[in-house]
């Protein structure tokens, strides 16, 4: 965690610079380093003995005194010194808690070679002022002891260390600084867009899409019927390129619609569906799509059917945004990154296949290409199912992802297939029609 290191670091810097503290042999050296978080503040406690008043360390922890330092005794002795900070926050006393302790061995004490490691952490309350202050008064063995304290560099653009006091001793240690509000707020949205966390969402959007092979497969197959025209229960003739253009752009639409409504909910958590039932419908929603391009069964609809199986969709691409641990404010411009992101490699994706599907729908070829692409989508979404209702392993993600791995040749392929099968089909005229 960079806290954690940028303490160890920093309480190894500012100890170095005294080596004759850290030498002294009768005195109890406390050096503590925060470091300021949005929500919270982080302390990394080094506490080492010298050799003269190790004895009465020891005797402290060891309260069985066996020699030997157990679990119960360790944590105790932590639980000890915690209780002997007193910690406020805007005036208002705040409790630490523990997050980590290490202590030595009773021998490397007594010999002077140990030192003791203690990291904890207490909440920010909500703040009322931007102007903010915080106390820490450390009366653990005061007899002996000696303190040292200092504050990292904030690494949210939203705080700022105003100014630092201590006592003499360093057992007393204010620290005022400021929480921006709005200001810390519009700070963030610009590191988003300028920085790298809006780039990486955009990338992790773009790359979801395209591995995310059930997803584009949905997609594809409700868009092979889309340049023709359904008469009675079978496609039976081809709609004029506008028809067809506007037909896509709907289905398009519907499905960006769809999924962007659950993608947002479900990422602010408005909204919680179990992962395997969302698997489950979204290879239900492929067979449909693929049993809809082999015969009309919502001829005219599909934007309908797009944007309600969009909504499922969305339900998936957002749990990969919830993996990631995103706060809440992260999370809204988190989802417009990576929503961009799925509708960028979505459109490339679209736009690729378009010109082939306009081609090879005035061909006699297409109905045997339709055929066959729906008949591939049926089997693997059928695997699907079966793999995600009873967990079963089946061969349809090596199948799909090795289609898709190729993409771009198969494309490109397609395409030279789509004029091939209009000159056969037609002749020259036909690319002049």
């Amino acid at each position: 965690m960079k806290p954690k290191l940028a303490a160890s670091v920093a309480t190894g810097l500012l100890l170095s610079c005294i080596p004759a503290w850290a030498h002294r042999i009768d005195e109890y050296l406390q050096a503590t380093i925060l470091s300021l978080e949005s929500n919270r503040m982080h302390a990394s406690m080094r506490l080492i003995p010298g050799v003269m008043i190790a004895p009465s360390v020891i005797a402290t922890i060891d309260t069985d005194h066996d020699g030997a330092f157990s679990d119960a005794e360790k944590r105790a002795y932590a639980d000890r010194v915690l209780r002997d900070l007193s910690i406020t926050i805007d005036g208002e006393a705040a409790t630490p808690q523990l997050d980590s302790l290490a202590i030595p061995e009773a021998l490397q004490l007594r010999d002077g070679l140990g030192e003791m490691h203690l990291e904890y952490h207490v909440g920010l309350p909500s703040a009322t002022s931007s102007n903010r202050s915080l106390t820490i008064s450390n009366h653990h063995m005061n007899d002996g002891s000696v303190y040292l304290v200092n504050v990292e560099v904030p690494q949210d653009h939203g705080l700022r260390i105003v100014d630092q006091k201590r006592n003499a001793r360093q057992s007393n240690y204010e620290l005022d600084f400021e929480q921006a509000g709005v200001a810390a707020t519009r700070l963030r949205v610009r590191a988003w867009w300028n920085g790298l966390q809006f780039s990486s969402l955009f990338r992790l959007g773009m790359r979801h899409i395209a591995e995310g092979t059930d997803h584009l497969l949905f997609l594809l197959v409700l868009l092979l019927p889309a340049p023709l025209l359904a008469v009675g229960s079978r496609w039976a003739s081809t709609a004029t390129v506008r028809q067809s253009l506007l037909h896509i752009i709907g289905i398009v639409t519907a499905f960006t619609i769809g999924h962007s409504l659950t993608l947002t909910l479900a990422a602010m958590n408005f909204v919680h569906v179990p992962a395997r039932p969302v698997e489950v419908f979204i290879a239900v929603s492929i067979l449909v799509s693929a049993v809809h391009a082999l015969r009309p069964i919502f001829p005219g609809r599909e934007a309908w059917i797009a944007a309600f199986f969009g909504l499922i969709h969305g339900l998936a691409f957002a749990s990969t945004l919830d993996r990631l641990g995103l706060a809440r404010w992260d999370r809204v411009v988190g989802i417009l990154s990576f929503n961009l992101g799925i509708e960028t490699m979505q459109l490339l994706v679209v736009a690729f296949v378009l010109p082939s599907l306009l081609l090879m729908s005035r061909t006699r070829a297409y109905s045997a290409f339709r055929i066959t692409g729906a008949a591939f989508a049926s089997v693997a979404s059928a695997m699907w199912i079966v793999e995600r209702l009873f967990k079963i392993q089946t061969p349809a993600d090596a199948i799909v992802n090795l289609v898709a791995q190729r993409g771009v040749v198969a494309a490109v392929l397609l395409f030279a297939a789509s004029l091939l099968c209009l000159l056969l089909d037609r002749g020259p005229k036909a690319l002049r029609s």
